[in-house]
C-alpha cells in the first residue's frame, strides 16, 4: 500500500511538472508597440514536443527563426514541416502569407489568430510574418528568456490585427566616437527586431575613427581606425568585410535593414588622417581625440577626393544590399573651402556663387553616383542648403524645418529632430514621455504632403557613450516609446496606458541583459518667484516616486526630510534630493545649486533676445535664483547667438549695493565662449549713469575643457535701482577654431548682485 501511495505521488509530481501552465493572462497590459486590434479568449495553446511549425517552402527562412527562438528556451525540438491537413490532430503553429500585396507600409502587417490546437500566424507578406513572429515572442510569459528551460510552453488564445503607421522606423548607432564590437551590434539587431523597428542605421565613419575594411584604401583603418587619447592611450577598431556580411545577413533574417553612413565632405578627419592628400590643405593631421566639430573636410576641388568616395562607396554597396545609403553632409564648416585655390577653381567652372552652392555640387554629383548603381541617397538637412539634390531623402535633425522643406518639394523626409530622438542627450532634456509625445508629421505641414514623411529615427551618438551599459541606459526604456510612435496610430496611443505596459517590460528586458536606465528625472522641481522671495515645489514625476530632501551648505541641516508642499530659500545652497520607486532608491541623487541675491525677481530688459533653443526661464532666467551646471543642456543657461548679452535691470527700489557680475559658460567644442568682457553702469533714476567698471574674461579661449566662469567687479556700497550689464560675445569663432568664422555663443545665467 505504501508502495503504490509513493508511486501515485510519484506519478502525480511528473504529470504537474510535465503540464505546468503559465501564460500571459491580460496581454493588452504587455505589447509594445501597442496593435491595432487585440481580442484575447479563455485559454492557451501548448507548444510541447509533438508540436510542428507548418509553412511553405518559400517561407522556410521565417519558420526556422522561429523553431530556433523555441528551441533555445526548450527540453524539446519543435519540427518543421510543409506538408499539413487540416484534419490532422497534432496541434500546429501555420506561417502563411497572403498573396498580391504591394509595397507600401502595410506589408508588415500581420493577423494572429489561435485556437486551442492550432496557431495561425499570416503575414502580408515575408517581412511582415517576421512582425508577427516578433509579437509571439512576447505572449510568452518572462521565464521563456530566463534561460529555464521547460518541457512545455503556453501561449493565450488571441485575435491580433496590426500593421504599422511609417515606412521606416530606425535608430541610428554611433560605432565611430566609440567601438562596439560584433556582439553588441547583434544584440542591438535583436532588439530593434524584437519591438518592430525595421532600421539600423549604422555610422561608421567620422573625425574620431574609421570603422569599415576598404580593400582599396587599407590605411583607413591601419591609420584611420586609431586616435591617440590625451593620456597617450590608443583606442580604436574596426569591422573586417566578413564581419560586416555576418552582421548583414543577420540583420536580413530578421528583417532588419542596415543603412551605412560614410559621412561626407564633413566629419571626415581620420580619412583625412589616412589620406591627407584628400583634403584642402595636404598637412599630415591626426586622427581626433575630442568632440566637436573640426574644419579639415575632403577638399570639394579636388577630383581625386571623388575618386576616392566613388570607390569607397562601391566597396560598401557590395557589402550593404540596402536601397538607401547615407552619406552625413552635416556640420561642415567652409574655412578651408573658402582659402583653397582648387575649390575656388571649381567654384568658377561650375558657375556656383557660394560655399554652400558648392556642398550642394558635392552631394549631387554623389548623389548621381550612387543613382548611377541603383542605389538612394540620405542626407542630414544641411544638404538643403545651396539646393537640394533632385531625388535625396532628407533626415531632419536641426528640427522639423528640413523635413517640411523637403516634403513641400515633393521629396522623402525622415524625421530625428534633437527635440525628441536624440538619446545621447540625458533625460533631463529628453525623457519617456516626451519621446512618446512625438508625431514625424508636423501640424503645419499641409495633408497632400504628409506622404513624404517616411518616418523617423531615434539616433545615438556616442561621444560620452563608452560601454555596452552606457548604450543600454540610454536607449531603454526610451525605445520603447519611439517603437510605440512609429508603429501605432496616434488615436490608438495614450502615455499612461503605454506606462503602465512599460513596468511590465522590465522583467523582459531583465532576463535579455539590457541594463535600462531611468523613465524619467523622478523628481519634478519647480521654482518660482514672489515678493522677492523664491518658492521651490517638488513632486514625484508618478505616485510611484517618493522623495526626500536636504539643504548641502556650511550651516544646514544635513538630514535628509520628507518634502513639505513648498520650500522658500533662505540662503544659498545646494538643494538635495533622493528619489525612490517601489521603495528602491532610483537613479542618482538630484542636486541643484540656488543663489540668492538681491536682484531676485527683478524686472530684466534684453537688448537683443535670448535663443529660443537656451531660453531657460525666459525673461526671469538671471534673477531666479537658479545656477546653471556645466551642461549646457540644464535648462537653466540663456543663450546668445552672436548676440551680446545686453541688459536693463531694474531692481524696483533703491538698494545698497557693492558687488555684480554674473556667471557664464566656456564649452568651446560647442562654440559656446566666454564674454570677452563685461561692463557696467548704474542708476538711482534711470537717467543719470555711474560708470561701475569693466572686467575682462581670464578663460583661456582655447581650453577644452567644460567651466564655468564667474565674472564680478567689486566697489563701495552705493545706492542702486538700475543697472546696465553688457557682456561681450566674442561673435565669430576665431581663426584657430575648427569652426572658425561662424557665429559663437554667448551662455549667461544668474545674476551676482549684492
Amino acid at each position: 500500500m505504501v508502495k503504490k501511495s509513493v508511486y501515485f505521488l510519484f506519478f502525480f509530481a511528473f504529470i504537474s511538472c510535465q503540464q505546468q501552465v503559465d501564460y500571459r493572462k491580460d496581454i493588452a497590459s504587455f505589447l509594445i508597440p501597442k496593435p491595432i486590434d487585440i481580442n484575447q479568449q479563455k485559454g492557451y495553446f501548448q507548444i510541447d514536443k509533438y508540436t510542428k511549425i507548418i509553412t511553405t517552402d518559400s517561407l522556410i527562412k521565417e519558420a526556422t527563426y522561429l523553431q530556433k527562438l523555441i528551441d533555445a528556451s526548450s527540453l524539446f525540438k519543435i519540427k518543421i514541416d510543409t506538408d499539413y491537413s487540416e484534419n490532422q490532430d497534432t496541434p500546429v503553429i501555420v506561417l502563411k502569407t497572403l498573396p498580391n500585396k504591394d509595397s507600401n507600409p502595410i506589408n508588415e502587417g500581420y493577423q494572429i489568430i489561435s485556437h486551442a490546437n492550432k496557431i495561425e500566424l499570416i503575414g502580408n507578406s515575408a517581412v511582415g510574418l517576421m512582425r508577427g513572429i516578433q509579437t509571439l515572442r512576447q505572449l510568452f510569459v518572462d521565464d521563456f528568456y530566463s534561460g529555464k528551460k521547460r518541457r512545455s510552453w503556453q501561449l493565450p488564445l488571441v485575435l491580433i490585427t496590426d500593421a504599422p503607421k511609417f515606412k521606416h522606423r530606425g535608430m541610428l548607432l554611433d560605432c565611430s566616437r566609440h567601438f562596439f564590437d560584433v556582439g553588441v551590434v547583434k544584440k542591438y539587431i535583436d532588439l530593434l527586431a524584437l519591438y518592430k523597428m525595421n532600421v539600423l542605421h549604422w555610422h561608421l565613419t567620422e573625425d574620431q575613427g574609421w570603422r569599415i575594411a576598404i580593400d582599396s584604401f587599407p590605411k583607413l583603418t591601419s591609420v584611420g581606425a586609431y586616435r591617440t587619447e590625451a593620456d597617450g592611450s590608443i583606442y580604436g577598431g574596426f569591422y573586417t568585410k566578413n564581419q560586416i556580411k555576418e552582421i548583414v545577413a543577420y540583420a536580413t533574417e530578421r528583417a532588419i535593414t542596415i543603412i551605412p553612413e560614410i559621412e561626407m565632405p564633413g566629419h571626415s578627419q581620420a580619412a583625412l588622417a589616412a589620406y591627407p592628400e584628400l583634403s584642402c590643405t595636404g598637412n599630415k593631421i591626426a586622427v581626433a581625440n575630442n568632440w566637436g566639430v573640426f574644419k579639415d573636410i575632403y577638399c570639394a576641388g579636388n577630383e581625386q577626393t571623388f575618386t576616392f568616395l566613388e570607390t569607397v562607396l562601391t566597396e560598401v554597396m557590395d557589402l550593404f544590399p540596402s536601397e538607401y545609403i547615407h552619406i552625413g553632409g552635416d556640420e561642415a564648416p567652409k574655412t578651408r573651402w573658402d582659402a583653397c585655390v582648387k575649390c575656388q577653381k571649381r567654384m568658377s567652372d561650375e558657375h556656383l556663387k557660394n560655399t554652400q552652392e558648392l556642398q550642394s555640387y558635392f552631394i549631387r554629383r554623389i548623389e548621381k553616383f550612387l543613382n548611377a548603381h541603383g542605389r538612394k541617397l540620405i542626407g542630414w538637412d544641411e544638404i538643403l542648403e545651396g539646393g537640394l539634390s533632385p531625388n535625396a531623402t532628407v533626415q531632419s535633425w536641426r528640427g522639423q524645418n528640413g523635413g517640411i522643406e523637403a516634403a513641400n518639394h515633393n521629396q522623402f523626409a525622415i524625421m530625428s529632430p534633437t527635440s525628441h530622438c536624440y538619446f545621447d542627450y540625458g533625460i533631463a532634456s529628453t525623457d519617456l514621455q516626451k519621446v512618446y509625445k512625438f508625431d514625424p508629421i508636423p501640424e503645419n505641414l499641409p495633408k497632400d504632403k504628409q506622404k513624404f514623411i517616411l518616418g523617423g529615427e531615434c539616433n545615438l551618438w556616442s561621444e560620452y557613450i563608452p560601454t555596452e551599459d552606457n548604450l543600454d541606459s540610454k536607449v531603454f526604456p526610451r525605445l520603447l516609446a519611439m517603437t510605440e510612435v512609429l508603429w501605432s496610430y496616434p488615436q490608438n496611443r495614450n502615455f499612461d496606458e503605454f506606462y503602465n505596459r512599460i513596468q511590465n517590460q522590465y522583467p523582459f528586458l531583465d532576463a535579455l541583459h539590457v541594463n535600462y536606465g531611468l523613465e524619467f528625472i523622478p523628481v519634478s522641481l519647480k521654482s518660482s518667484v514672489k515678493n522677492q522671495q523664491v518658492f521651490i515645489k517638488i513632486t514625484g514625476k508618478t505616485n510611484q516616486i517618493k522623495t526626500k530632501y536636504r539643504w548641502n551648505c556650511s550651516d544646514c541641516d544635513s538630514i535628509f526630510m520628507d518634502i513639505p508642499d513648498s520650500l522658500i530659500l533662505q540662503q544659498s545652497a545646494e538643494l538635495e534630493l533622493e528619489a525612490f520607486k517601489n521603495d528602491k532608491k532610483y537613479g542618482d541623487n538630484l542636486k541643484q545649486t540656488f543663489y540668492l541675491h538681491q536682484a531676485i525677481g527683478s524686472k530684466v530688459t534684453y537688448q537683443f533676445p535670448y535663443s529660443t533653443y537656451y531660453q531657460a526661464a525666459g525673461d526671469l532666467a538671471l534673477v531666479d535664483g537658479l545656477l546653471g551646471s556645466t551642461s549646457y543642456r540644464d535648462g537653466n543657461w540663456q543663450g546668445f547667438s552672436g548676440d551680446d548679452a545686453d541688459l536693463l535691470i531694474d531692481l524696483g527700489d533703491l538698494k545698497q549695493i557693492s558687488t555684480i557680475g554674473a556667471h557664464f559658460l566656456h564649452r568651446q567644442n560647442s562654440w559656446i565662449m566666454a564674454p570677452k568682457f563685461i561692463k557696467i553702469q548704474t542708476s538711482v533714476d534711470g537717467k543719470t549713469w555711474v560708470d561701475w567698471g569693466t572686467k575682462l574674461s581670464k578663460m583661456n579661449p582655447k581650453t577644452e575643457k567644460d567651466s564655468i566662469e564667474t565674472l564680478t567687479i567689486t566697489t563701495k556700497s552705493l545706492d542702486v535701482r538700475f543697472i546696465k550689464f553688457l557682456a561681450k560675445n566674442v561673435k565669430a569663432l576665431p581663426t584657430w577654431h575648427d569652426a572658425a568664422g561662424s557665429e559663437a555663443w554667448l551662455f549667461m545665467d544668474e545674476l551676482i548682485i549684492n
